[in-house]
C-alpha cells in the first residue's frame, strides 16, 4: 500500500484533464489545497475550457489565425462559412486511419492540433500557468475511443504534443484513478470505491481500496476497465432516431430504374462530432447532390446538404446537447433547430431517448461488471459510488448503478472538476509509480 499523506513533491503540480468535450486544469500546492484554473470570457469565469479549435485567415495579413474554447465558438458562428472548426479531436488520437487533416493549407497531425490546442490556452492563462518545468500529471482513458484504439499510439501522440508545448516533468494517470483520489480526500473510514468518469468519448471505471492505519489514509488500486461508450454517443442515439429521418435518411433514390435507399454512412458521420467536421468535402458534397436529384424525395436530403456546406453541425449538436440537458429533469421537451429557411421541430420523449440509449447502458454495465469481477469482489462490497463527467446527470445512468449496487452510497459532485483536482492532487505524491502508468 502507498501514503496518501507522506512528504508531497516540493512545489505547484499542475492537473491536465484533456477531454473529448471540455479540458479542466487544476492547480495543487504542498498544503493539498487545489484551484481549478479558470479564464474569463465576457465577465463569466469558464472552468470547462471546450475542447475545439477554430482556425480562419486574417483578411489583411492572409496568415493563419486559431482560437479555442469560447472564442473559437464565437468566431465560428459569426463566420461559418470563412472558419474551420476542428471539435472532438481527442477521438482520433488512437487512430491509425487519421494521419493529419488539412488547415488552410497546412496539414494537422493530431500532435499538432493538441500543441496548438494548449498554446492557446496558455495565452489566455498567461502567468497563471505554472513553469513548464513543474510536474504535471496528465489524464488519459482507460480505454480510448474508437472501433480499434491503438493505446500506445495514442500516448505517443499525447507525449510529442505536451513535450513540443514544453513540459518536462510529465506524468500519466488514469482519469477515473484521478477521480477516485480526488473522491477519497473525503473519506474518514476505510472504503471500496468504485469511481465511473464519464467523458465526451469514453466511459471509465476504477476500483480502489482505501484504509485508515497508523499513518492515516492508505490505498490500494484494484481494478480499472473502460469502453468507448460516452456522451458523444447518446447524442450520437438523439440525432440519428430524432434529426438524420428528417434530412433524409431512410429515403430512397432512382438508380437504373430500381428505388434503393440512400447510404446510411454519410448519416453515421454526421451523427458523430469527430466525422462531421470531415464531410464538408467537395467530393461528399458531389455524391449527395446526385442522390438529391435522384431522391424520391429530394428536399429533405437538400436540407441535409445545405446543413453540411454551411457548416451549420456545431449549432445542430449544441442544441442536442441542451436537450439531453433538459431531459434530465423533464419528461418530455422540444427540440428545435433553424437553419436559413429551414426549421427542424421535433417533441422528444425521455422513455424514447432512454430506449435509443438502452443498449449503451447496457455495455457500461457489462464493463462495470467487468471491474468488480477483476477486482475479485462482489456488487455488495463496494461501499461507495462516486459518479462523474456530463453524462453522469442522465437519469438511466444514476438508475442504473443504484440497481447495480444497491447497498452502496451513490453519489457525484465536481462532475466536471474532479479529475483535474485529483490529477493535480496526484503529482503531490511521493509515491507515483502507485498512481500513474507508463507510457
Amino acid at each position: 500500500m502507498a501514503h496518501c499523506d507522506a512528504s508531497r513533491f516540493d512545489g505547484v503540480t499542475l492537473g491536465i484533464d484533456f477531454g473529448t468535450t471540455n479540458t479542466v486544469l487544476s492547480l495543487a500546492t504542498t498544503d493539498g489545497a487545489t484551484a481549478v484554473l479558470s479564464t474569463e470570457k465576457d465577465g463569466v469565469e469558464i472552468a470547462g475550457y471546450r475542447s475545439i479549435l477554430c482556425f480562419w485567415q486574417d483578411r489583411e495579413t492572409g496568415k493563419r489565425v486559431v482560437e479555442s474554447g469560447p472564442w473559437a465558438m464565437n468566431a465560428f458562428v459569426n463566420a461559418p462559412h470563412s472558419t474551420r472548426m476542428l471539435q472532438s479531436f481527442k477521438t482520433f488520437a488512437a487512430s491509425r486511419s487519421f494521419t493529419d487533416t488539412p488547415v488552410f493549407g497546412h496539414r494537422f497531425r493530431f500532435e499538432d492540433i493538441l500543441q496548438t490546442f494548449l498554446d492557446t490556452i496558455a495565452a489566455k492563462l498567461g502567468d497563471r500557468l505554472p513553469p513548464r518545468g513543474n510536474r504535471v500529471v496528465i489524464g488519459r482513458p482507460v480505454v480510448f475511443a474508437g472501433s480499434s484504439p491503438d493505446d500506445a499510439l495514442a500516448m505517443e501522440r499525447y507525449e510529442k504534443a505536451f513535450r513540443a508545448f514544453g513540459f518536462t516533468d510529465l506524468h500519466y494517470a488514469y482519469e477515473p484513478v484521478a477521480a477516485a483520489y480526488f473522491y477519497a480526500q473525503e473519506l474518514k473510514n476505510e472504503s471500496t470505491v468504485l469511481v465511473a468518469d464519464f467523458g465526451g468519448g469514453t466511459s471509465d471505471f476504477s476500483i480502489v481500496r482505501f484504509e485508515v492505519g497508523a499513518n492515516g489514509l492508505t490505498f490500494a488500486p484494484l481494478s480499472q476497465t473502460g469502453l468507448g461508450i460516452a456522451g458523444d454517443t447518446f447524442d450520437y442515439r438523439i440525432i440519428d432516431h430524432a434529426i438524420s429521418p428528417l434530412l433524409g435518411k431512410g429515403g430512397q433514390y432512382r438508380s437504373f430504374g430500381k428505388k434503393l435507399t440512400v447510404p446510411n454512412h454519410y448519416y453515421a458521420s454526421f451523427a458523430r462530432w469527430n466525422t462531421l467536421f470531415l464531410m464538408n468535402t467537395p467530393a461528399t458534397i458531389r455524391e449527395l447532390t446526385e442522390l438529391a436529384r435522384q431522391a424520391v424525395e429530394p428536399e429533405p436530403l437538400e436540407h441535409f446538404i445545405n446543413l453540411i456546406e454551411n457548416d451549420y453541425g456545431y449549432e445542430i449538436y449544441r442544441a442536442v446537447s441542451d436537450l439531453k440537458v433538459r431531459l434530465s429533469s423533464e419528461m418530455v421537451s422540444d427540440f428545435r433547430f433553424k437553419a436559413d429557411d429551414f426549421e427542424i421541430r421535433t417533441e422528444i420523449a425521455r422513455s424514447d431517448f432512454e430506449s435509443w440509449i438502452a443498449d449503451d447502458v447496457h455495455q457500461i454495465e457489462q464493463s462495470v461488471g467487468q471491474a468488480v469481477f477483476r477486482a475479485g469482489l462482489q456488487s455488495g462490497d463496494i461501499d461507495h459510488v462516486f459518479l462523474t463527467g456530463g453524462t453522469s446527470f442522465v437519469p438511466a445512468i444514476r438508475r442504473s448503478f443504484e440497481q447495480l449496487f444497491p447497498t452502496a452510497s451513490v453519489s457525484s459532485s465536481n462532475q466536471f472538476d474532479s479529475i483535474a483536482n485529483g490529477l493535480a492532487l496526484i503529482g503531490q505524491t511521493d509515491d507515483l509509480a502507485r498512481w500513474t502508468v507508463a507510457l
